[in-house]
């Protein structure tokens, strides 16, 4: 493990200076470089385009100073790059043209071959040129998410339909997150063979479970994605509304568990001992004057001090309204706290 990147240190629970700080979404609409960058090439051609995704992953990192970057792309472009016909519309989100409803529409989704997705390899390698003492983060979506989209047709609140297929039709389900998880698992081993430092797993959508379901529908395949992942690389999982399933989360695998913002730090730390935390300030937050930004942030750098190691985020991803230069002031504080 490469000891000047702090990143890894604290994954590990090395004693540091600081906190290490890095922010999901951190590459996007808050930066008026992307947006210039992006102006009239769509989301998904963006994240195909190796010298694109380069660009857009190095930019807050130059910007702000970050401790890490995070490969810029989207949860659905392994399933894009699968087969499934699916867009991501601007104002949306991920739209698929037809939703999962039976076995057959399971047995129509293909593995997914390394190369379909080589130019991710590509850009992780541009990458690795570029960043030296700072760490990459490779990602993916959790099956419980990918699943959520695949059977709603899209974004969804209560994700009625999803539960109804997981609830009905168990057979259906585990057969989907089945081959959910083996596109996700080939999908990351993608990014760890080409060099990234760690990995993140998102469930965003999984918080929408009771703890009972989530151990019954979800952790044996989150579980299987995070287990079948080699290289030795620190894996970090994260999902929004989580506090109840932080436990069987930390079950699943990961080195490193990622908390939203309604759950303190210490509270999660009593919830998985001996893990490191990442997270945790409101994104909201960053919308408010400064003095509660430190106030705030200052928080969860005292909070955070209580898990065996701490990597300071947000607790969901950087809102498009987001001030850059409040990102940039954050990032100072946190190294200087």
């Amino acid at each position: 493990m490469n000891d000047t990147k702090l990143l890894l240190r604290a994954a590990r629970g090395d004693v540091l200076p600081h906190a290490p700080v890095w922010f999901m979404r951190q590459a996007g609409r808050s930066l008026p470089e992307y947006r210039e960058l992006r102006a009239g090439v769509g989301m998904l051609e963006s994240c195909r385009r190796p010298d694109l995704v380069c660009e857009i992953t190095l930019q807050p990192v130059r910007r702000h100073h970050v401790d890490a970057a995070i490969l810029y792309s989207d949860i659905v472009v392994p399933l894009q790059a699968a087969g499934v016909d699916l867009d991501i519309v601007a104002g949306t989100g991920p739209v698929v043209a037809a939703p999962v409803r039976a076995m057959a529409d399971v047995e129509a989704i293909r593995a997914l071959e390394p190369g379909e997705v080589g130019f991710v390899a590509d850009a992780i390698r541009l990458l690795l040129a570029e960043l030296g003492a700072t760490a990459l983060i490779g990602f993916a979506g959790a099956p419980f998410t990918l699943a959520s989209y695949l059977v709603e047709g899209g974004p969804s609140r209560h994700h009625a339909k999803t539960k109804a297929l997981m609830y009905g039709a168990p057979d259906v389900w585990h057969a989907l997150c089945e081959r959910l998880a083996g596109i996700t698992r080939t999908f990351l081993q993608v990014q760890v063979d080409a060099g990234v430092d760690a990995i993140q797993l998102f469930d965003s959508w999984a918080g929408a479970l009771s703890e009972a379901d989530y151990r019954r529908y979800v952790l044996p395949h989150s579980r299987a994605v995070l287990e079948g992942v080699t290289g030795g690389v620190p894996k970090i999982h994260f999902g929004v509304g989580t506090a109840e399933l932080l436990p069987a989360m930390a079950e699943a695998g990961a080195d490193v568990v990622g908390v939203d913002w309604r759950t303190p730090l210490d509270v999660a730390a009593s919830r998985v001992p001996g893990r490191v935390l990442q997270g945790n300030l409101d994104p909201c937050v960053l919308l408010a004057p400064w003095e509660v930004v430190e106030q705030e942030a200052r928080r969860v750098l005292a909070e955070g001090a209580k898990a065996p190691g701490h990597i300071f985020n947000l607790g969901h991803g950087v809102m498009p309204e987001t001030d850059p230069d409040v990102l940039t002031r954050l990032v100072e504080l946190v190294h200087t706290a």
